[in-house]
C-alpha cells in the first residue's frame, strides 16, 4: 500500500539502490540482436522508421551538418523511447520519469553544443543573442533574454520529459489503487478507462521522445546553420 502519492516513485529515485536503474540498459538486450539475427517484418518496421527519423534529422540539420551526426539524435531517439515504453511494464523502473535521467541526457548535449558553438563560431553565437532590427535601447535586454533562454534551455528539455511520464503514471495508479475499493459496477468503467490511459501514455512515449531528440536537433542546428 502506498503511503503518499509519490512513494510509488520514491525507492527507484534513490541512488544508493542502483539495481532500479538496471531496466536503462536494457536497451542493450534488444538492440543487439539486431546486427546478427535474421531480419523479419519487425526489424523491417523499425529499420523503416529509423530511416524516416533519418531524413527528417538530416533535413533539420541542414547541408552545413556534419556527415554521421544524425547518428546520434537517433539513438538519443531509440533510448528515450524504449525506456519511456518499458515504464508502461508492471514492475519496471521508468528511468525517464526522474530528473536524475532525463537532465544527464539534456545537459552534456546542450553543453557541448555551447562549447562547440563558441569555440568554432564565436561571431555567430555572439550575434545570435540580439535578433535582427533590435533597437539599440532594447539590446541589452535582448542578450540578457537570450542568455536566459539559452541558460535554461536542458532544464526545459529535462522537465519536459520528465513530467510528462510522471503525469500518466500518477493518474494510472490513482485509478488503479481505486479498484480495490470500488464496487463492482464501477469495476468495468475503471478497466476501460485504464486501457483507454494506457493506449495514450503509448503515443506519449513515442510523442515524448520524438520531442526530446528534435528539439536536441534544433540546438544543434541553430549553431550549425550559420
Amino acid at each position: 500500500m502506498m503511503t503518499n502519492l509519490f512513494s510509488v516513485f520514491d525507492p527507484a529515485s534513490s541512488v544508493s539502490n542502483n539495481s532500479n536503474w538496471i531496466s536503462a540498459s536494457i536497451i542493450m538486450t534488444i538492440m543487439m540482436p539486431l546486427f546478427w539475427l535474421v531480419p523479419n517484418r519487425i526489424n523491417l518496421v523499425l529499420t523503416s522508421i529509423l530511416m524516416t527519423l533519418h531524413y527528417e534529422f538530416k533535413n533539420l540539420l541542414g547541408p552545413s551538418s556534419f556527415k554521421g551526426s544524425t547518428l546520434s539524435f537517433l539513438s538519443l531517439f531509440i533510448f528515450v523511447v524504449i525506456n519511456n515504453f518499458l515504464g508502461l511494464f508492471p514492475y519496471i523502473f521508468t528511468s525517464t520519469s526522474h530528473l536524475s535521467t532525463t537532465l544527464t541526457l539534456a545537459a552534456p548535449i546542450w553543453v557541448s553544443f555551447m562549447l562547440f558553438g563558441w569555440f568554432n563560431y564565436s561571431k555567430h553565437m555572439f550575434a545570435h543573442l540580439v535578433p535582427q532590427s533590435t533597437p539599440v535601447a532594447l539590446m541589452p535586454f535582448m542578450v540578457l533574454i537570450e542568455t536566459i533562454s539559452n541558460v535554461i534551455r536542458p532544464g526545459t528539455l529535462a522537465v519536459r520529459l520528465a513530467a510528462n511520464m510522471i503525469a500518466g503514471h500518477l493518474l494510472m495508479t490513482l485509478l488503479g489503487n481505486q479498484t480495490t475499493v470500488a464496487g463492482v459496477s464501477l469495476v468495468g468503467i475503471l478497466l476501460a478507462i485504464q486501457v483507454m490511459l494506457l493506449i495514450l501514455e503509448s503515443a506519449v512515449a513515442m510523442i515524448q521522445a520524438y520531442v526530446f531528440a528534435v528539439l536536441s536537433t534544433l540546438y544543434s542546428s541553430e549553431i550549425t546553420q550559420h
